[in-house]
């Protein structure tokens, strides 16, 4: 089956299209401005023939009526006159002018004094060539005034302008057409750059950047935001390459730890001591089950984007409240009723990060405290974190070498999942000096 005209058309390449609409636009335009010159150059030619013997005829008519008419009648450009009486006889003529038949009978006289206007007549039935221009104005006496003009001369200069038009428009359109194919093909030559420069990035070659044309145009600024788009997506994946490795690291200790015990356990059956196999065995399942949760929350906070998983009015005190009760170490001193936007259960776990990191690394209290500005601290009186490290510690699978940061089964992503989940709320986390120990604090949009 054929394709239809519209199917044809959206499958040529957008220099032809627009060489084809550049091309019908002038054409259109060309046309109609020839048709208005035409017209316009017509009316005005005519328009100064008719003033030109109007006045003719004036002239006449003002000598009958004063008796000074000469015989024949002399006029400077050609025009013929005839002054007919009341009887409808021919009295006066110019030069060569028939003085027995008038140019206009006594009916088409009367019809062009009611007009006032100049009437077309062709003048080939009295023996002159091409069309008459004619005005008929009225003299005393009943007598009438007949002025007329050849305009042959002005038809042959219309009809050519007409062809000169005609046959100049579509070399116009032409020349055009090939003139807008040559600018648009060098217009588009940048695109055609990026499109090459895009061909050769592969994932051997992450790191190249499409060509930037010099020109500060809207090509510049699509290479520039593709370029920044390059950037972010080679970031992501070098973040997603290291995630997957530090997992794999991760990953890799209690799996070995659990096989070693295992090892050493069916090897030496008869000297074994099953449940303490089986409490190591427990501690390390436990741990690798600790670190595929971290890893879901992480996978799960970045697909999503930046948005929490849901978005409703949620209790921040109560959720508070319900975790500082699962910890016998923490002590709620402050905590004002606040109700922020979000998921309950991301907040939860925000919350539960930071008392385990607090409770593990306090020497002997954890306070946490909410107020009702959004703010919440948790605070211990550990041995803290340098200040040059506060900020490093929100990275993935960051763990110091200080006594604080020797985590018992931590990864190293709950600071990191805590940050992520605070900004997917609006929010804002930081550590700061409790002298003696670390406070964090999170800082949420409360809800108006």
């Amino acid at each position: 089956m054929a394709d239809s005209p519209l199917t044809w058309w959206r499958r040529q390449g957008l220099r032809f299209r627009l060489t084809v609409v550049a091309a019908a636009v002038l054409a259109l335009a060309l046309a109609i401005s020839a048709s208005v010159l035409v017209t316009v150059l017509d009316r005005a030619l005519i328009g100064t023939v008719d003033d030109s013997t109007r006045q003719q005829a004036q002239t006449v008519r003002v000598q009958a009526d004063a008796g000074t008419l000469t015989s024949p009648i002399a006029t400077h450009d050609g025009t013929i006159v005839q002054v007919i009486d009341a009887r409808g006889r021919i009295t006066d003529v110019t030069y060569g002018a028939d003085r027995l038949v008038p140019l206009l009978d006594a009916r088409a006289r009367a019809e062009v004094l009611r007009d006032g206007q100049a009437t077309f007549l062709d003048g080939r039935p009295y023996a002159i060539s091409g069309p008459l221009r004619v005005v008929v104005i009225s003299a005393d006496h009943g007598r009438t005034v007949i002025a007329a003009r050849p305009i042959g001369e002005i038809q042959t200069s219309l009809g050519t302008a007409g062809r000169i038009l005609l046959v100049g428009t579509p070399m116009l359109i032409v020349l055009l057409a090939v003139a807008s194919w040559l600018i648009i093909g060098r217009t588009l030559r940048p695109i055609a750059a990026l499109r090459r420069g895009a061909a050769e990035i592969t994932h051997t070659a992450r790191s190249r950047r499409l060509p930037v044309p010099e020109s500060r145009d809207e090509v510049h600024s699509l290479a520039t935001t593709l370029n920044d788009m390059l950037a972010r997506l080679e970031e992501a994946e070098q973040r997603q390459r290291a995630l997957v490795s530090d997992a794999a690291h991760e990953l890799r200790s209690p799996l070995a730890s659990i096989r070693l015990q295992l090892e050493v356990a069916l090897g030496h059956p008869e000297g074994q001591d099953w449940p303490e196999t089986a409490e190591g065995v427990m501690e390390d399942a436990m741990r690798l089950s600790r670190l595929a949760e971290d890893l879901l929350a992480l996978a799960r906070l970045d697909e999503r984007g930046g948005v929490p998983a849901r978005s409703e009015p949620v209790d921040l005190d109560e959720v508070v409240r319900q975790t500082v009760d699962r910890y016998g170490e923490a002590r709620l001193t402050v905590c004002d009723p606040v109700v922020v936007r979000g998921d309950a259960l991301d907040l939860s776990r925000v919350l539960t990060n930071l008392v385990d990191n607090a409770v593990r690394h306090t020497s002997s209290k954890v306070e946490v405290a909410l107020t009702a500005d959004g703010v919440l601290t948790v605070t211990d009186d550990g041995p803290g974190i340098p200040e040059q490290d506060r900020e490093r510690v929100f990275n993935r699978f960051t763990r110091l070498d200080s006594g604080r940061s020797r985590d018992e089964g931590g990864a190293g992503l709950g600071l990191a999942i805590v940050r992520e989940t605070v900004r997917a709320h609006g929010g804002g986390v930081h550590l700061e000096d409790a002298s003696p120990g670390l406070r964090a604090v999170v800082r949420l949009p409360v809800a108006r």
